[in-house]
Parts: C-alpha cells; structure tokens; sequence
C-alpha cells in the first residue's frame, strides 16, 4: 500500500511538472531510468567557446550505506522549518576567468558572473565552488545545498537525496544525468538547507519536503540556456 502511494505522489509531481516545462515527461519506475532517445542539444551560441569541459556522462554506482527515505509530499505551511523564498534581482552574468573574485547577491547565489565552465548535474560529496554552479543555473538548474556537521549529516542529506530522486525524468538529459538537480555541501549557507534556481532562493532551517518539492517544480529549467549538456565533474 505504501509503495502505491509512493508512486501516486511521484505521477502527482510528474504531471506537474510537465506542465511546467510544456512538453512530456516520462516518470521512472523504481529501479530504473528511461532514455531520451535523442541526442543532447548542442551548446547554445553563448557556450560555444573552446573552453568548455564537455564530461562524458556517467552512471556512479550507488554506495551500499545509501538509504531509501520515504517521501511525504502532503503539503504543509513550511513554518516547522521556517521556510524562507526569495526572489534576488538579476545580476549582469558574464563568463569570468577562473580565480576571478565574484560577489554574490544572494546567498545561495542565484545569478551573476560564472566561470565558463558548469558544474555536471550531479551529487557530491565534496562543496563546488559557486561560480561553477551559476553556471549551471544559467542551464535550468535547481542546487540543493546543505550545511550541517557530524550525525547531523545523514538525515538532511537523504531526505534531500530522496527529493532528487523522485523529481521527474528531464527529457533532454542524458540517463546517466537525468535530472538538472545539484546536490552538494556547501560551508557558505547560513542556513541548514538551502536551494537555488536562477533568480530563486528558498532557504530553511531543515528539509521541508513538500514545499522544496513545490518550489522545484516552480523553478527548474526556467533559465536563460535550457539543455542538459554535461559539464565538469566534481567529487
């Protein structure tokens, strides 16, 4: 009974999110990841250049200690974690030389100057650096960015996991990417939990499931680039 609820909350989300993007979304099964039997678009005009880290997709085995998190998606007002949303101006984003210092006007980022090359849709273990992930907003990416210590760890981390997990399959991504949804350490949050999409902030003090998912659906692929080319690994 509880897997077939599982999977009604996942179709909910799917059929939401096609809406949002327009156009038809194929929901996993468990277990398994549909194809897009396309090809990757190609790099828009504005990531053309010859410096681009362009990464072969590839499918991480998942660590054994990974455990599955129920989903509860029953809506709720967000107060028990004190969920903030923001929408930050837009900031003037150029391609800026590697090293280069940036100021941000958000915190998580949301817009602005970005190396010229992007972080792969990914999850890691170790923190990326902000000005490869604003390039990756550019690109329709959602970031799910924790900052916790110790036992702490482990429950933030696989309720945002299972979030990741159960967002739709994008269409224009490879399967061994298949969501445009960054998952990662970050020491700069001043908060727990953190999200950011381009021109979109939602912060709180722990994981709300349903409004983070809500929020993800509002805000994924809703950026200047739409496409899922793979882009730099990270640890």
């Amino acid at each position: 009974m509880h897997g077939k609820m599982m999977e009604m909350a996942r179709i909910r989300v799917a059929f939401a999110l096609a809406i949002a993007f327009g156009s038809g979304l194929v929901v996993e099964a468990a277990g398994g990841c549909s194809s897009d039997d396309g090809a990757n678009p190609e790099i828009g005009a504005s990531d053309a250049s010859g410096d681009r880290a362009r990464a072969t997709p590839r499918v991480v085995a998942r660590d054994a200690s990974v455990r599955d998190v129920a989903l509860d998606l029953t809506p709720t007002d967000g107060a028990t974690c004190n969920v903030r949303i923001d929408t930050p101006p837009i900031m003037e984003s150029p391609h800026v030389p590697e090293g280069s210092p940036v100021v941000y006007g958000s915190n998580p980022p949301s817009s602005g100057p970005h190396y010229g090359i992007w972080a792969n849709f990914m999850e890691t273990e170790q923190p990326v650096d902000d000005r490869y992930l604003v390039h990756s907003l550019e690109h329709g990416a959602v970031l799910l960015l924790y900052k916790c210590a110790g036992a702490a760890c482990a429950p933030i981390v696989d309720a945002l996991r299972a979030l990741r997990d159960a967002f739709p399959t994008d269409p224009l991504c490879d399967p061994a990417i298949r969501v445009r949804i960054i998952l990662s350490p970050r020491p700069g949050n001043d908060v727990a939990v953190a999200a950011a999409a381009w021109g979109a902030t939602y912060r709180a003090d722990c994981v709300d499931a349903p409004s983070l998912m809500q929020w993800m659906l509002d805000h994924y692929a809703k950026a200047p680039e739409n496409f899922c080319s793979p882009g730099m690994l990270f640890p």
